[in-house]
């Protein structure tokens, strides 16, 4: 019996990672096309009816190209730190609180602060490892932004903890049946959401890969294969901070069409932003989160705390 459900956890996993895979190809194509509406063009539109198969066609074309690799580089830290990177991407998925695996992580929180934190390193050894100048700069940059806001987002995140006093995300749904935190704390909320696009490096905050002063970042050695997981993981955690800003403020999660109209309206605001905001400059996005976020979310903590126990 335990062997059958053993089993039946590992074919929920793999649904669930087919899944996001599927997702974040479209995700890709959603990007394109808004992008290319904003900007007043079609997108892609040639392969497939409307342009449905270009994210398979792109997946195809990077996969099958060369792998190369610099002359000069640290091999073996170079070539598995997009694996790794891939893997905890999709590893912080499992936090996903499901009806049908009856899988629940009572220390649901904890475990997306421990894949977070690790995706920095993978960003780091990947700049280091290339031993190019360019992605040892944009390297930095990237470690030192997602530190940055992993504090504001530990402090912002502290608050609904007090809330609900328990990291199971599935609690969340219970606390919002009749007010989403949304209403609650509203300037919290939009502070999650801008330090999530810092964290996942989206424009206005892509100084990992600002392409028009660092020539594309850390993953700039990287070709075909490499630098195809490195884009799936930055987009799965794009659909994924989508889905954890309506597990903590918008409701929850509920088997609905309503909770995957809320995570397409998330990730496409994210895609919006990059279409219509100018980068911010590098100086103010560290003072925007030391300086704003930080104090922000201390008193909000301070504050909840407050009313918790009153």
């Amino acid at each position: 019996m335990i062997m059958k459900e053993i089993i039946l956890i590992f074919v929920g996993l793999l649904i669930l990672i087919l899944g996001v895979l599927i997702g974040v190809a479209f995700l890709t194509l959603l990007e394109r096309k808004v992008l290319g509406y904003i900007q007043l063009r079609k997108g892609p539109n040639k392969l497939g009816i409307i342009g449905m198969l270009q994210p398979f066609s792109d997946a195809i074309k990077l996969f099958t190209k060369e792998q190369t690799y610099p002359n000069f580089s640290n091999y073996l830290s170079y070539y598995f730190s997009p694996v790794i990177s891939f893997m905890l991407s999709l590893m912080i998925w499992m936090l996903m609180p499901y009806y049908f695996n009856l899988l629940s992580f009572n220390l649901g929180m904890l475990f997306f602060f421990c894949c977070t934190s690790l995706g920095v390193y993978m960003v780091m050894i990947a700049g280091w490892s290339s031993n190019s100048n360019y992605a040892l700069l944009g390297g930095l940059r990237a470690v030192a932004q997602t530190i940055s806001y992993e504090v504001s987002l530990a402090l912002i995140m502290m608050s609904c903890i007090i809330f609900i006093m328990d990291f199971n995300l599935l609690k969340f749904m219970d606390y919002q049946k009749l007010c989403w935190f949304m209403f609650i704390m509203i300037p919290l909320g939009l502070c999650w959401l801008s330090s999530s696009m810092a964290e996942t490096n989206r424009t206005p905050f892509d100084f990992a890969e600002g392409e028009s002063e660092l020539v594309s970042g850390f993953n700039i050695e990287y070709s075909s294969g490499g630098f195809a997981l490195i884009f799936l993981a930055e987009y799965s955690s794009i659909l994924f901070m989508s889905m954890f800003f309506i597990l903590m403020y918008m409701g929850g999660y509920s088997l609905s069409i309503l909770f995957y109209l809320k995570m397409v309206l998330i990730s496409f605001l994210f895609i919006w932003v990059r279409g219509t905001l100018p980068r911010y400059r590098y100086d103010k996005l560290m003072y925007l989160a030391w300086k704003s976020y930080l104090p922000i979310s201390l008193n909000f903590l301070l504050f909840f705390v407050g009313i918790k126990i009153f």
